[in-house]
């Protein structure tokens, strides 16, 4: 499974309701394990970016799919980066 850190800055409804940003971090990881992606961590930030996600998934639509789908709720923004483990980083290296 590939791994991919997630990204996210509470928009300006995610904000006004943030004493449910918890309630929320739930439904992302059950509508994580719809989309067949595995949430490995949550953690809340401070910064210029509000929570990040650990997440595992077999394919970039599945993350897709998530991201998409918790975008539309409309109480955060997401930016996702595809994370290498340090043997697939050899594994590459090896190639060059």
């Amino acid at each position: 499974m590939a791994s991919y850190l997630i990204m996210g800055q509470f928009t300006d409804a995610g904000i006004k309701n943030v004493k449910e940003t918890i309630k929320r971090s739930e439904r992302f990881e059950e509508m994580a394990k719809e989309c067949g992606v595995q949430i490995k961590e949550i953690m809340w930030l401070l910064g210029d970016y509000d929570v990040f996600s650990i997440a595992e998934a077999d394919n970039d639509e599945a993350i897709c799919t998530l991201l998409l789908k918790a975008g539309s709720r409309g109480f955060v923004k997401t930016s996702s980066h595809r994370a290498f483990t340090k043997a697939e980083m050899e594994a590459i290296t090896a190639k060059m």
